[in-house]
């Protein structure tokens, strides 16, 4: 099978990725065999390729908002049907047994492995994936517009619940790409007035398009005291901003998987009960949730697709902020 893959991380600018002829794996007992349709492109994919998340095996398919069909099912595998298109997220398998699994915390499993970065992605033509941890895709998305729900959509889902908003709440958004593109049609459905802070033009006028009542560039004030704040952007020097927008007793959700460092900062932009928490990960209810939460609003995602063989073009594009919503790859019509 066709396959992109990473030898050594090294920046995208260099094109590390290569394209390779791979045998197509085998599932277990309770997996599938998924032929993979379109995969998204995710800032944690260029946080892997370029080695800033050191890959966990090497030669790696990248890759993990994974669209496809299922091909084989393994004989204990019964959750899915042949035929079934099913997607693939960053969470690809749990220990069931530690603590955190036991107390519905399987986000944090001890033992966790994750698509794209512990095993072979979706920037291939098939997957092997857990049976248990592949999701049906509601039908009225297309392939291309269903893989940025997989990882995007469910995060920002997550880092909604974490940062605590209420309906009607005001939400501040740091960053506004692939994530916060899907969070804002959430949180506009809750009735939140949102507030983006970005640094690209380009990208607050998607903002303003998709109901933002006030957009900024990073450094700016909030006209207003927000209840909830989330930072897509992995920047440690924007938490003392997004701090000082907050309200007292407000929160403030970190939705980055890697940040550069935090700067001090003083006291009192915590004190008064402010909060500040990370999202690390996702657990399968998330997934299950937002999807059928994105079916019913309908979330419309934008994307910009490229052919499989311009990942490290899709990956470029994304680091230089030129993506309006979502890049995808497609692999197969």
């Amino acid at each position: 099978m066709k396959a992109i893959r990473l030898t050594a991380p090294g920046l995208v600018e260099r094109n590390p990725l290569t394209a390779d002829d791979v045998p197509v794996p085998e599932p277990g007992e309770r997996e599938l065999l998924i032929r993979i349709h379109a995969c998204g492109v995710c800032h944690t994919d260029l946080h892997i390729v370029e080695g800033d998340l050191q890959p966990r095996r090497s030669p790696l398919i990248p890759g993990h908002q994974i669209v496809g069909i299922v091909e084989r099912v393994g004989k204990s595998a019964d959750k899915h049907k042949v035929g079934t298109r099913v997607g693939v997220p960053w969470l690809y398998r749990t220990c069931g047994k530690c603590e955190f699994c036991k107390r519905g915390e399987e986000n944090l499993c001890d033992e966790g492995m994750f698509t794209g970065y512990d095993v072979d992605g979706g920037f291939a033509e098939y997957i092997v994936a857990p049976a248990d941890f592949a999701y049906r895709i509601p039908e009225q998305f297309s392939n291309e517009d269903a893989a940025p729900l997989l990882c995007a959509g469910i995060i920002g889902f997550r880092a909604l619940r974490l940062s605590d908003v209420k309906p009607g709440g005001r939400l501040g958004l740091y960053g506004f790409g692939a994530s916060a593109h899907i969070t804002i049609q959430v949180a506009r459905h809750w009735g939140c007035e949102v507030y983006v802070f970005s640094r690209s033009n380009h990208h607050r006028k998607h903002a303003e398009e998709l109901g933002a009542v006030w957009t900024g560039p990073s450094d700016a004030i909030a006209p207003k005291p927000l209840d909830s704040v989330i930072s897509f952007a992995p920047v440690g020097e924007l938490v003392p901003n997004a701090l000082r927008a907050l309200r007292k007793g407000g929160t403030l959700a970190l939705a980055a998987v890697t940040m550069t460092p935090i700067p001090s900062f003083a006291y009192p932009l915590v004190y008064h009960e402010r909060t500040i928490r990370s999202v690390a990960n996702s657990t399968r209810q998330d997934a299950i949730d937002f999807l059928a939460l994105a079916a019913q609003i309908p979330v419309r995602t934008e994307t910009e697709v490229l052919p499989l063989e311009e990942a490290n073009r899709a990956l470029q594009l994304l680091k230089e902020g030129k993506i309006r919503g979502a890049a995808v790859l497609r692999v197969s019509h």
